[in-house]
């Protein structure tokens, strides 16, 4: 197999040891030109980092998106770095500190609010820095996204400020010194439902629309958030994304009617990253055990957690793997992949036809690029880290 023109084995060669993860920056190119060619043109993208925060990666997405959202001081310095306008950074998270709150609004970047107290700790760290923060009000919808594989919004949530309490924030934000932005109203991830993503985006523009006759001032920014999800499982089918944007063209004029000032943002992460990466790894032994196969890597659950099945899933599923360097042999056997971890839970694929392979081989798992080596417990048993590069 290739990555970014490259012969596995020989980019192996070149980044020197295993693992690592390698991400395709023609990969990451392509989707977000296929999203520019399916969704309305009057709508920006931002890449949410939080999916993937290489800076190079970041500062490759930089230049192809319109904006970046951040989820800490951290991610506020990546994005920082890149050529990305202040104005087009959002910070989104609950519990920000006193001093990520000053950072950002010392750098100009929009503060997503995710409470009250938020609110008036933005207002004073403002004043006393006699900058007037531009904020936009996170709001936890009245509504699901449903079949999403992750409730970032609907019922009670940590994340956000309930639909139903922000007329009142609003009424004493237009009393501080506060510059009001709009509202960031997210329900959900990893949804390969069109369906479901176009009636939460409907559900968003109208909640929006109602929100705003208690504003105090024009909505000049509406993230709806994205929930684009990738298929990773055996079944499942990608997302109809020119659907999504045909129907996205029909809500358009009703929010340029009642929201004409408001720039209209999706939010991506997963979306634009997660298939453009891949996890690799080195078969340290063969054994067998009871008759099981086992190939034992380098790699394991400490860089790649979602792919152990231990990061949301409920039953354990296996992501695609293969043998890298062996993608056209024809002798192939079951067998499970496993980490190096002293843990039972250290499981790269259970019980998979793949081809026979030996020590030395390159296992891969793909649909990586996204919660990865950020999204592992890199620390668990002390095993060195994974080596990241943007082919």
């Amino acid at each position: 197999m290739q990555i970014g023109g490259l012969p596995l084995t020989r980019l192996a060669q070149r980044v020197g040891r295993t693992p690592f993860y390698a991400y395709d920056r023609h990969l990451l190119t392509e989707k977000v030109r296929f999203l520019r060619e399916n969704l309305p043109p009057e709508v920006h993208l931002h890449y949410a980092m939080k999916a993937n925060p290489m800076p190079a990666v970041v500062q490759h997405m930089a230049s192809l998106v319109d904006g970046l959202d951040i989820a800490s001081g951290g991610e506020m310095q990546v994005a920082l770095d890149t050529v990305t306008a202040t104005g087009n950074i959002s910070f989104a998270g609950p519990g920000k500190t006193e001093n990520e709150l000053a950072c950002a609004i010392a750098a100009g970047i929009v503060i997503n609010l995710e409470s009250e107290r938020e609110m008036t700790s933005a207002n004073r760290i403002g004043l006393s820095l006699g900058y007037r923060p531009k904020v936009a009000i996170r709001v936890n919808p009245d509504f699901e996204l449903k079949s999403s594989g992750m409730k970032m919004g609907g019922g009670a949530k940590q994340f956000g400020v309930d639909a139903e309490r922000v007329p009142e924030m609003l009424k004493q934000m237009g009393k501080l010194n506060l510059d009001f932005m709009g509202f960031h109203i997210f329900g959900g991830s990893q949804n390969l439902k069109a369906e479901s993503i176009m009636e939460a985006q409907e559900k968003t523009i109208d909640l929006a629309i109602r929100l705003s006759r208690d504003a105090p001032g024009p909505v000049k920014l509406l993230n709806i958030g994205g929930g684009f999800g990738i298929p990773y499982f055996p079944g499942e089918q990608p997302l109809d994304v020119s659907a999504i944007g045909k129907n996205l063209a029909q809500l358009l004029p009703r929010a340029r009617q009642f929201l004409p000032d408001a720039q209209l943002v999706i939010e991506l992460g997963r979306y634009l990253v997660g298939e453009a990466g891949i996890y690799v790894c080195r078969v340290l032994d063969k054994k067998i055990s009871r008759e099981q196969v086992y190939l034992i890597t380098d790699g394991g659950l400490h860089h790649h957690l979602a792919a152990s099945g231990n990061f949301g899933q409920v039953i354990r599923k296996n992501y695609p793997v293969a043998i890298g360097n062996k993608m056209q042999a024809t002798n192939r056997e079951f067998v499970s992949i496993v980490g190096s971890l002293c843990t039972p839970l250290d499981i790269l694929a259970d019980k998979m036809e793949m081809p026979v392979a030996d020590i030395g081989d390159l296992v891969v798992v793909f649909q990586s690029g996204a919660y990865g080596l950020t999204a592992s417990p890199g620390a668990f048993l002390s095993h060195p880290n994974a080596l990241e590069v943007l082919v």
